[in-house]
Protein backbone atom coordinates (compact mmCIF):
# COMPACT_ATOMS: atom_id res chain seq x y z
CA UNK A 1 0.00 0.00 0.00
CA UNK A 2 0.95 3.71 -0.47
CA UNK A 3 1.51 6.11 2.60
CA UNK A 4 -1.63 7.86 2.22
CA UNK A 5 -3.57 4.18 2.31
CA UNK A 6 -1.79 2.91 4.66
CA UNK A 7 -2.25 5.69 7.24
CA UNK A 8 -5.33 5.45 6.97
CA UNK A 9 -5.91 1.97 7.55
CA UNK A 10 -3.17 0.82 9.49
CA UNK A 11 -4.04 -0.30 13.33
CA UNK A 12 -7.90 0.31 12.78
CA UNK A 13 -9.24 -3.19 13.80
CA UNK A 14 -8.61 -3.46 17.31
CA UNK A 15 -12.53 -3.72 18.20
CA UNK A 16 -13.75 -7.23 17.96
CA UNK A 17 -17.15 -6.93 19.21
CA UNK A 18 -20.53 -8.08 17.00
CA UNK A 19 -20.31 -4.87 15.14
CA UNK A 20 -16.72 -3.61 15.31
CA UNK A 21 -16.25 0.14 15.54
CA UNK A 22 -14.72 2.20 12.04
CA UNK A 23 -12.46 4.27 13.85
CA UNK A 24 -10.02 3.01 16.87
CA UNK A 25 -11.93 3.59 19.70
CA UNK A 26 -10.88 5.21 23.10
CA UNK A 27 -10.00 2.68 25.83
CA UNK A 28 -9.70 5.18 28.60
CA UNK A 29 -9.02 3.19 31.67
CA UNK A 30 -6.61 2.67 33.85
CA UNK A 31 -6.72 -1.21 34.57
CA UNK A 32 -7.90 -4.73 32.18
CA UNK A 33 -10.14 -7.27 33.85
CA UNK A 34 -8.75 -10.82 33.21
CA UNK A 35 -11.45 -13.86 33.50
CA UNK A 36 -9.01 -15.97 35.35
CA UNK A 37 -5.74 -17.01 36.96
CA UNK A 38 -4.95 -19.13 34.31
CA UNK A 39 -4.93 -15.83 32.16
CA UNK A 40 -2.96 -13.68 34.41
CA UNK A 41 -0.58 -16.39 33.97
CA UNK A 42 -0.85 -16.59 30.40
CA UNK A 43 -0.38 -12.99 29.81
CA UNK A 44 2.98 -12.74 32.47
CA UNK A 45 4.39 -15.29 29.84
CA UNK A 46 3.67 -13.57 27.47
CA UNK A 47 0.74 -15.90 25.73
CA UNK A 48 -1.84 -13.83 26.39
CA UNK A 49 -2.67 -11.29 23.69
CA UNK A 50 -4.30 -9.03 26.15
CA UNK A 51 -3.46 -6.05 28.33
CA UNK A 52 -2.83 -5.67 32.08
CA UNK A 53 -2.20 -1.94 33.13
CA UNK A 54 -2.40 1.11 30.92
CA UNK A 55 1.05 2.60 32.11
CA UNK A 56 2.20 -0.58 30.12
CA UNK A 57 0.45 -1.21 27.09
CA UNK A 58 -2.89 0.14 26.30
CA UNK A 59 -5.60 -0.68 22.74
CA UNK A 60 -5.76 3.14 21.65
CA UNK A 61 -1.99 3.60 21.81
CA UNK A 62 -0.88 0.49 20.79
CA UNK A 63 -3.02 0.98 17.30
CA UNK A 64 -1.52 4.18 16.89
CA UNK A 65 1.82 2.75 17.48
CA UNK A 66 1.39 0.81 14.45
CA UNK A 67 0.00 4.38 12.33
CA UNK A 68 3.49 5.78 13.62
CA UNK A 69 5.76 2.71 12.41
CA UNK A 70 3.95 2.40 9.29
CA UNK A 71 4.63 6.47 8.92
CA UNK A 72 8.51 6.05 9.55
CA UNK A 73 8.52 2.63 7.84
CA UNK A 74 9.57 0.78 10.71
CA UNK A 75 9.34 -2.30 12.29
CA UNK A 76 7.88 -1.16 15.65
CA UNK A 77 7.08 2.42 17.59
CA UNK A 78 6.78 3.93 21.20
CA UNK A 79 4.21 6.71 21.65
CA UNK A 80 5.15 9.17 24.44
CA UNK A 81 3.53 11.91 26.86
CA UNK A 82 5.78 14.16 25.22
CA UNK A 83 8.61 14.49 22.86
CA UNK A 84 11.10 15.52 25.76
CA UNK A 85 9.81 11.91 27.52
CA UNK A 86 10.76 10.12 24.52
CA UNK A 87 14.55 11.71 24.20
CA UNK A 88 14.83 11.13 27.90
CA UNK A 89 13.83 7.42 27.90
CA UNK A 90 16.25 6.72 24.89
CA UNK A 91 19.27 8.17 26.44
CA UNK A 92 18.19 6.93 30.48
CA UNK A 93 18.03 3.28 28.77
CA UNK A 94 21.07 3.06 26.07
CA UNK A 95 23.48 4.96 28.23
CA UNK A 96 25.16 4.19 31.33
CA UNK A 97 28.13 5.78 33.41
CA UNK A 98 31.35 6.11 31.23
CA UNK A 99 29.57 6.02 27.93
CA UNK A 100 29.83 8.91 25.69
CA UNK A 101 27.41 10.63 23.22
CA UNK A 102 28.12 12.60 20.71
CA UNK A 103 25.64 15.33 19.55
CA UNK A 104 25.62 18.30 16.57
CA UNK A 105 26.47 21.43 18.31
CA UNK A 106 23.52 22.45 17.03
CA UNK A 107 20.51 21.11 18.59
CA UNK A 108 17.41 21.30 20.05
CA UNK A 109 17.32 23.37 23.27
CA UNK A 110 15.73 21.06 25.10
CA UNK A 111 17.72 17.98 23.84
CA UNK A 112 20.95 19.83 24.58
CA UNK A 113 20.13 20.88 28.17
CA UNK A 114 18.91 17.48 29.15
CA UNK A 115 22.60 15.96 27.55
CA UNK A 116 24.25 18.88 29.37
CA UNK A 117 22.66 19.27 32.66
CA UNK A 118 20.92 15.88 33.81
CA UNK A 119 22.63 13.28 31.59
CA UNK A 120 26.23 13.97 33.11
CA UNK A 121 25.03 13.85 36.74
CA UNK A 122 24.64 9.86 35.38
CA UNK A 123 28.42 10.11 34.57
CA UNK A 124 27.65 9.77 30.83
CA UNK A 125 30.12 11.76 28.63
CA UNK A 126 29.15 14.16 26.20
CA UNK A 127 30.89 15.63 22.85
CA UNK A 128 28.71 18.36 21.77
CA UNK A 129 30.48 18.33 17.01
CA UNK A 130 29.85 20.48 14.18
CA UNK A 131 28.76 19.64 11.21
CA UNK A 132 31.80 19.57 10.14
CA UNK A 133 32.44 16.67 12.46
CA UNK A 134 29.29 15.39 11.48
CA UNK A 135 30.24 14.62 7.54
CA UNK A 136 33.51 13.23 9.04
CA UNK A 137 32.37 10.90 12.04
CA UNK A 138 35.42 8.63 11.96
CA UNK A 139 37.59 11.10 12.88
CA UNK A 140 35.97 11.90 15.82
CA UNK A 141 33.99 8.93 16.57
CA UNK A 142 36.12 6.84 20.11
CA UNK A 143 36.36 4.08 21.85
CA UNK A 144 33.89 5.21 24.10
CA UNK A 145 31.24 6.75 22.09
CA UNK A 146 28.12 4.39 22.06
CA UNK A 147 25.67 7.04 20.64
CA UNK A 148 25.52 10.00 17.64
CA UNK A 149 22.12 11.84 18.23
CA UNK A 150 21.46 14.85 15.15
CA UNK A 151 18.88 16.87 13.75
CA UNK A 152 18.54 17.59 9.92
CA UNK A 153 17.33 19.91 9.36
CA UNK A 154 18.84 21.94 12.04
CA UNK A 155 16.48 23.76 13.98
CA UNK A 156 16.17 26.80 13.33
CA UNK A 157 18.87 27.01 10.45
CA UNK A 158 17.34 24.65 8.90
CA UNK A 159 21.06 23.50 7.95
CA UNK A 160 21.04 19.81 6.64
CA UNK A 161 23.40 16.35 7.41
CA UNK A 162 24.05 13.54 5.05
CA UNK A 163 21.77 11.02 6.84
CA UNK A 164 22.76 8.16 4.97
CA UNK A 165 26.80 8.74 6.11
CA UNK A 166 25.93 9.40 9.15
CA UNK A 167 24.26 5.81 9.33
CA UNK A 168 26.91 4.23 7.61
CA UNK A 169 29.98 5.67 9.70
CA UNK A 170 27.90 4.54 12.98
CA UNK A 171 27.53 1.22 11.54
CA UNK A 172 30.84 0.47 10.83
CA UNK A 173 31.79 1.91 14.52
CA UNK A 174 29.08 -0.13 16.22
CA UNK A 175 27.78 3.07 17.41
CA UNK A 176 23.66 3.79 17.24
CA UNK A 177 22.69 6.38 15.39
CA UNK A 178 19.42 8.64 16.64
CA UNK A 179 18.26 11.39 14.54
CA UNK A 180 15.72 13.57 15.55
CA UNK A 181 13.43 13.97 12.39
CA UNK A 182 10.59 15.99 13.56
CA UNK A 183 11.17 19.26 11.26
CA UNK A 184 11.70 17.14 8.29
CA UNK A 185 8.41 14.25 9.30
CA UNK A 186 9.02 11.20 7.67
CA UNK A 187 6.76 11.45 4.62
CA UNK A 188 9.44 13.99 3.75
CA UNK A 189 13.00 12.09 5.00
CA UNK A 190 11.80 8.36 5.43
CA UNK A 191 15.08 7.82 7.74
CA UNK A 192 14.63 3.80 8.66
CA UNK A 193 15.25 3.16 4.51
CA UNK A 194 18.55 5.24 5.07
CA UNK A 195 20.24 3.22 7.90
CA UNK A 196 19.19 4.83 10.90
CA UNK A 197 18.93 2.99 14.18
CA UNK A 198 16.23 5.10 16.40
CA UNK A 199 13.70 8.01 14.89
CA UNK A 200 12.77 10.61 17.33
CA UNK A 201 9.60 12.92 16.78
CA UNK A 202 7.90 15.42 18.39
CA UNK A 203 4.60 14.00 17.66
CA UNK A 204 2.79 17.34 18.53
CA UNK A 205 4.22 18.48 15.38
CA UNK A 206 3.55 17.06 11.50
CA UNK A 207 2.16 13.47 13.18
CA UNK A 208 -0.66 15.11 14.29
CA UNK A 209 -0.86 18.59 12.81
CA UNK A 210 -3.30 20.21 14.69
CA UNK A 211 -1.90 21.81 18.00
CA UNK A 212 -4.04 19.81 20.30
CA UNK A 213 -1.75 17.02 21.33
CA UNK A 214 1.38 17.21 23.02
CA UNK A 215 3.29 13.81 22.55
CA UNK A 216 6.65 12.29 21.45
CA UNK A 217 7.25 9.57 19.28
CA UNK A 218 10.02 6.64 18.66
CA UNK A 219 10.33 4.36 15.98
CA UNK A 220 13.31 1.92 15.14
CA UNK A 221 13.80 -2.21 14.84
CA UNK A 222 12.17 -4.49 17.43
CA UNK A 223 15.50 -4.97 18.83
CA UNK A 224 16.37 -1.60 19.57
CA UNK A 225 12.52 -0.63 20.69
CA UNK A 226 12.17 -3.92 23.26
CA UNK A 227 14.74 -2.27 25.95
CA UNK A 228 13.05 1.15 25.52
CA UNK A 229 9.46 -0.24 26.02
CA UNK A 230 10.51 -1.71 29.20
CA UNK A 231 12.36 0.90 30.21
CA UNK A 232 8.73 3.43 29.61
CA UNK A 233 7.20 0.98 31.76
CA UNK A 234 9.15 2.18 34.63
CA UNK A 235 9.80 4.99 33.76
CA UNK A 236 5.79 6.03 33.26
CA UNK A 237 6.26 7.97 30.29
CA UNK A 238 3.24 6.51 28.42
CA UNK A 239 0.49 8.79 25.74
CA UNK A 240 -2.96 8.83 27.56
CA UNK A 241 -5.22 7.08 25.40
CA UNK A 242 -7.68 10.39 24.44
CA UNK A 243 -4.09 12.42 22.75
CA UNK A 244 -3.28 9.15 21.25
CA UNK A 245 -6.68 9.02 19.49
CA UNK A 246 -6.41 12.80 18.69
CA UNK A 247 -2.86 11.55 17.09
CA UNK A 248 -4.04 8.53 15.08
CA UNK A 249 -6.97 10.99 13.69
CA UNK A 250 -4.30 13.33 12.55
CA UNK A 251 -2.12 11.10 10.98
CA UNK A 252 -4.76 10.18 8.57
CA UNK A 253 -3.93 13.77 6.61
CA UNK A 254 -0.21 13.36 6.82
CA UNK A 255 0.33 13.12 3.84
CA UNK A 256 -2.03 15.68 2.18
CA UNK A 257 -1.02 17.84 5.04
CA UNK A 258 2.66 17.89 4.88
CA UNK A 259 2.35 18.49 0.79
CA UNK A 260 0.84 21.81 1.88
CA UNK A 261 3.22 22.40 4.07
CA UNK A 262 6.01 22.08 1.73
CA UNK A 263 4.30 23.96 -1.20
CA UNK A 264 3.23 26.95 1.38
CA UNK A 265 7.06 26.83 2.81
CA UNK A 266 8.60 27.03 -0.55
CA UNK A 267 6.70 29.92 -1.98
CA UNK A 268 7.24 31.95 1.13
CA UNK A 269 10.57 31.19 1.08
CA UNK A 270 10.96 32.33 -2.75
CA UNK A 271 9.39 35.71 -2.40
CA UNK A 272 11.59 36.46 0.25
CA UNK A 273 14.94 35.29 -0.84
CA UNK A 274 16.04 38.49 -1.73
CA UNK A 275 14.13 41.03 0.43
CA UNK A 276 16.31 44.09 1.09
CA UNK A 277 14.88 43.96 4.94
CA UNK A 278 16.70 40.54 5.49
CA UNK A 279 20.05 39.03 5.62
CA UNK A 280 18.90 35.83 4.68
CA UNK A 281 16.17 33.43 4.20
CA UNK A 282 17.14 29.94 5.78
CA UNK A 283 14.84 27.02 3.79
CA UNK A 284 16.50 23.80 2.52
CA UNK A 285 14.09 23.90 -0.64
CA UNK A 286 16.27 27.10 -1.87
CA UNK A 287 18.96 26.81 -4.48
CA UNK A 288 20.89 29.08 -2.05
CA UNK A 289 20.92 27.00 0.96
CA UNK A 290 24.17 25.61 1.45
CA UNK A 291 22.95 22.47 2.05
CA UNK A 292 20.27 22.06 -1.10
CA UNK A 293 22.26 19.12 -2.30
CA UNK A 294 22.13 17.50 0.85
CA UNK A 295 18.56 18.06 1.20
CA UNK A 296 17.24 17.28 -2.41
CA UNK A 297 18.76 14.21 -2.07
CA UNK A 298 17.17 12.68 0.79
CA UNK A 299 14.31 14.92 0.98
CA UNK A 300 11.04 14.42 -1.23
CA UNK A 301 9.87 17.62 0.41
CA UNK A 302 11.60 20.28 1.88
CA UNK A 303 9.29 21.04 5.07
CA UNK A 304 7.09 23.78 6.58
CA UNK A 305 9.62 25.65 8.38
CA UNK A 306 11.26 28.86 7.14
CA UNK A 307 13.31 31.24 9.00
CA UNK A 308 14.50 34.60 8.72
CA UNK A 309 17.36 36.28 9.74
CA UNK A 310 16.31 40.06 10.32
CA UNK A 311 18.66 42.59 9.05
CA UNK A 312 18.85 44.37 12.55
CA UNK A 313 19.64 42.08 15.11
CA UNK A 314 17.27 41.16 18.23
CA UNK A 315 15.59 44.32 18.16
CA UNK A 316 14.40 44.51 14.25
CA UNK A 317 13.41 40.80 15.40
CA UNK A 318 11.39 41.90 17.95
CA UNK A 319 9.63 44.41 16.06
CA UNK A 320 8.34 41.92 12.93
CA UNK A 321 7.01 39.15 15.30
CA UNK A 322 4.98 42.33 17.75
CA UNK A 323 3.78 43.07 13.97
CA UNK A 324 2.11 39.76 12.61
CA UNK A 325 -1.39 39.48 12.30
CA UNK A 326 -2.01 36.55 10.51
CA UNK A 327 0.73 34.47 11.52
CA UNK A 328 0.61 33.28 15.62
CA UNK A 329 3.18 34.01 18.33
CA UNK A 330 3.59 31.02 19.82
CA UNK A 331 6.07 28.42 20.21
CA UNK A 332 5.84 25.19 18.06
CA UNK A 333 6.17 23.96 14.66
CA UNK A 334 3.62 21.52 12.18
CA UNK A 335 0.14 22.68 12.79
CA UNK A 336 -2.49 23.54 10.60
CA UNK A 337 -1.94 27.47 11.39
CA UNK A 338 0.96 29.60 10.73
CA UNK A 339 2.84 30.27 14.24
CA UNK A 340 6.30 32.51 14.45
CA UNK A 341 8.81 32.57 17.20
CA UNK A 342 12.63 33.68 18.06
CA UNK A 343 14.69 30.78 18.73
CA UNK A 344 16.54 33.09 21.41
CA UNK A 345 13.53 33.09 23.61
CA UNK A 346 12.55 29.84 22.75
CA UNK A 347 14.63 26.77 21.67
CA UNK A 348 17.70 28.25 22.61
CA UNK A 349 16.91 30.63 25.51
CA UNK A 350 19.45 30.40 28.11
CA UNK A 351 22.28 29.59 25.32
CA UNK A 352 25.25 31.81 25.82
CA UNK A 353 26.71 33.79 23.07
CA UNK A 354 29.37 31.63 21.86
CA UNK A 355 27.04 29.10 22.33
CA UNK A 356 24.37 30.47 19.68
CA UNK A 357 27.42 30.92 17.19
CA UNK A 358 28.27 27.55 17.55
CA UNK A 359 24.60 26.61 16.87
CA UNK A 360 24.80 28.85 14.19
CA UNK A 361 21.39 30.97 15.83
CA UNK A 362 21.71 34.62 15.64
CA UNK A 363 19.53 37.33 17.41
CA UNK A 364 17.98 38.41 14.28
CA UNK A 365 16.10 35.04 13.78
CA UNK A 366 12.43 34.62 13.46
CA UNK A 367 11.56 31.07 12.79
CA UNK A 368 8.10 30.50 11.15
CA UNK A 369 6.27 27.70 10.90
CA UNK A 370 3.98 27.93 7.49
CA UNK A 371 0.29 26.63 7.92
CA UNK A 372 -1.88 26.08 5.65
CA UNK A 373 -3.46 29.23 5.00
CA UNK A 374 -3.25 30.60 1.56
CA UNK A 375 0.79 31.21 1.11
CA UNK A 376 -0.50 35.14 -0.50
CA UNK A 377 -1.49 35.71 2.73
CA UNK A 378 0.88 34.31 4.88
CA UNK A 379 3.41 36.46 2.31
CA UNK A 380 1.60 39.58 2.60
CA UNK A 381 1.44 39.65 6.34
CA UNK A 382 5.33 39.22 6.31
CA UNK A 383 5.50 42.44 4.43
CA UNK A 384 3.54 44.55 6.46
CA UNK A 385 5.78 43.45 9.17
CA UNK A 386 8.61 43.91 7.56
CA UNK A 387 7.76 47.20 6.62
Amino acid sequence: MKPATKLIHTGERIDTGATPSLTVPIYETSTFVFDSVADVIKYQEGKLNGYLYSRYENPTVVAVEQKVAAVDGAEAALLFSSGMAAISTTLLTLLKPGDEILCSAAIYGGTFHIIEDLMTKFGVERRFITLDDLANLDRVIGPKTKMVWFESPINPTLRCVDVRKVAAACKKAGVMSVIDNTFASALNQPVASMGIDLSMQSATKYLNGHSDVTGGALSGSKSVIAPLAKARRLLGGIMDPIPAFALGRGIKTMPLRVAQHNANALKVAQHFENHTALECVHYPGLTSHPDHAIAKGQMSGFGGVVTLDIKGGRDAAFRVFDQLKIIKRAASLGGVESICSLPILTSQYGLTDDELVQAGVSKGMVRISIGLEDASDLIADLEQALA
